[in-house]
């Protein structure tokens, strides 16, 4: 994330957190000789794991990445995002001196990725991943629900990844460089697209520049 808007950054470390958790799948990218690895994986954060927390997953076994570990990488996390109309500023009316923008939520988290093979930190790792996304079902799965010898299996197909963050980036792009009346027409014209990243940007922008 290079060198965003200021008003755009976002250092508040429970805001960053809450995005990991809330949008838990993460482009992780990794630099090796040159050359950039990106993988789609959901990654939990362990947030008392070493001075800025360390996030956790496990990719295929058939994957070529953790081959190359350790290696640097970031780990990109995605929040609401959407398309802001110029005609939805009231300002607009006055010069016509407005152009179209991009309103969006992202967190970045850099650090060093490691390779877990180890067969107990890995159960542990399905483990915490599957309670955390089961948690909310009346009858959440359990990896006790499936026959030990095939969740064995099923372990031997994949490696554990670990991100031990050194450093969090934010930027929280929701209108903070427009006056309360554009922000007002902006949340107006993001409620009538009535799509549910619309709204969910419409609820960034009232909390971010309340």
């Amino acid at each position: 994330m290079a060198n965003p808007n200021r008003q755009f950054q976002q250092t508040d470390a429970t805001a960053l957190h809450a995005l990991v958790r809330t949008q838990p799948l993460a482009t992780l990218v990794v630099m090796h000789e040159g050359a950039l690895h990106a993988n789609h994986i959901p990654l939990f954060l362990a947030p008392d794991r070493g001075p800025h927390g360390t996030l956790v997953g496990h990719v295929a076994r058939a994957n070529g990445v953790w081959p190359l570990l350790p290696a640097q990488a970031v780990a990109v996390f995605h929040g609401p995002q959407a398309y802001v109309s110029p005609s939805w500023y009231p300002s607009k009316a006055v010069d016509g001196k407005q152009v179209p923008t991009w309103n969006y939520a992202a967190v970045h988290a850099h650090g060093t990725l490691h390779a877990v093979d180890d067969p107990e930190r890995l159960r542990a790792i399905v483990n915490t991943l599957s309670e955390q996304h089961e948690a909310h079902r009346a009858e959440p799965w359990r990896i006790t629900d499936a026959p030990p010898d095939y969740i064995d299996k099923m372990l031997r197909a994949i490696v554990g990844v670990e991100l031990a963050v050194e450093r969090w980036q934010g930027i929280w792009k929701a209108s903070q460089n427009r006056t309360d009346t554009d922000h007002a027409g902006v949340v107006q014209g993001l409620h009538a697209e009535g799509t549910s990243g619309a709204r969910a940007m419409a609820g960034l922008i009232l909390s971010t520049t309340k």
